[in-house]
């Protein structure tokens, strides 16, 4: 089963090809783009362990001269710092303006991949192949690449969409289950904001929290339904000055959950998971949706065994203070991706200090400790 959806973006159009063994044809999908011959695959140790090689012949197979940079895993490494090992290695095997870097690996390498293509040499080519379920239906599609300051995430990058977004379902098998559980963060948002058919697929299916509980067909058609939402949403909105700032759902109380616990508490997805709780309830309390449609969500992401509750030893004032370095700060307003119904968001700045210390104090997401 394979599913080939397009992002409509005029001369930067691309596609995002789904299907079991497409690693192996990385090769051939790749030749008629005209990429060039040089290839810097970007990758960290672990994911390389598992895929690299098979990665690299594939790209070999097809005539590519292939380069290796591997970096450190995890989130504190999404750095300026680290970013310069890919200039450095760009360098070493003098990379032009006609070659591609590949990014394999999860949202981390995805991103950093993708900003240090759209900076070397003013901007050279980028494929991403990612590999945990996060990736690849949100972090690999849309352009959005960067690498985090110490006090903000992603506040340093680039819009810069990739040639090719290739997804094998198979490289999953191999993911832990903690991370699997954060991609299904990401796949409920879309069901939420978007696309009402796939909050009712999650809402009958049994489990929701490991890939061996999902047959073959529900995983194509989760990863279809929500590459085609960010499809759809990045073809209206390249740049989020306007309706692509919906994907932000949960990201804006999550963000500062990561930022506050330094990125080694809740993995991405899990933060997110808790700022939809929270952006549930705050919109519940400005009467923007009902309490069936939060219940309906909060039930979910619990299926999905997702946290739900900020991690011990936040502070509310802390909190607050970080929002205000939100990317979606405007005129000094924070602005919340709130839901409506199931399937559609709206963005909002009437969202005040007040209301949010409520929820934080007194919601389903306070913290217990």
């Amino acid at each position: 089963m394979e599913s080939l959806i397009r992002v409509n973006l005029g001369l930067l159009s691309y596609d995002i090809a789904i299907g079991a063994g497409n690693l192996e044809r990385l090769g051939e999908l790749l030749t008629p783009l005209n990429l060039g011959k040089k290839i810097l695959l970007v990758s960290n140790p672990e994911i390389f362990n598992y895929y690299g090689e098979r990665t690299r012949t594939a790209l070999e197979k097809a005539g590519f001269n292939v380069a290796i940079c591997t970096l450190p895993a995890g989130e504190e490494y999404k750095t300026p710092q680290t970013l310069q090992k890919i200039y450095d290695v760009a360098l070493k095997h003098k990379l032009e303006r006609s070659s591609t870097m590949v990014a394999l690996g999860g949202g981390i390498i995805g991103d950093m991949t993708g900003f240090a293509a759209a900076t070397w040499l003013r901007g050279i080519n980028v494929v991403q192949i990612p590999t945990s379920l996060l990736a690849m239906v949100d972090a690999s599609i849309g352009g959005k690449t960067g690498v985090n300051h110490p006090q903000g995430k992603n506040l340093i990058g680039a819009f810069y969409q990739p040639k090719l977004v290739l997804i094998d379902p198979d490289v999953l098998q191999t993911l832990p289950e903690r991370e699997f559980r954060a991609g299904m963060a990401e796949v409920i948002k879309y069901g939420v904001i978007w696309d009402h058919k796939l909050f009712d697929k999650l809402e009958q299916s049994q489990n929701l929290d490991n890939i061996q509980s999902l047959d073959t067909g529900l995983l194509q058609e989760i990863l279809t339904r929500s590459c085609q939402s960010k499809a759809d949403v990045v073809s209206q909105d390249e740049k989020e000055s306007g309706l692509r700032a919906i994907l932000n759902y949960g990201h804006t109380i999550g963000h500062a959950v990561e930022s506050l616990t330094g990125y080694t508490v809740v993995i991405h997805g899990e933060a997110v998971a808790i700022g939809m709780v929270a952006a549930s309830q705050i919109a519940l309390k400005l009467g923007l949706w009902d309490e069936d449609s939060d219940l309906r969500q909060f039930d979910i992401i619990e299926k999905a065994k997702l946290p739900t509750q900020l991690p011990p030893g936040l502070n509310i004032d802390e909190i607050l203070e970080s929002l205000q370095t939100d990317k979606k700060v405007k005129a000094g307003k924070v602005r919340f991706v709130l839901p409506t119904r199931i399937g559609a968001a709206t963005v909002t700045d009437i969202v005040t200090s007040d209301i949010i210390r409520q929820v934080l104090e007194t919601s389903p997401v306070r913290c217990l400790a």
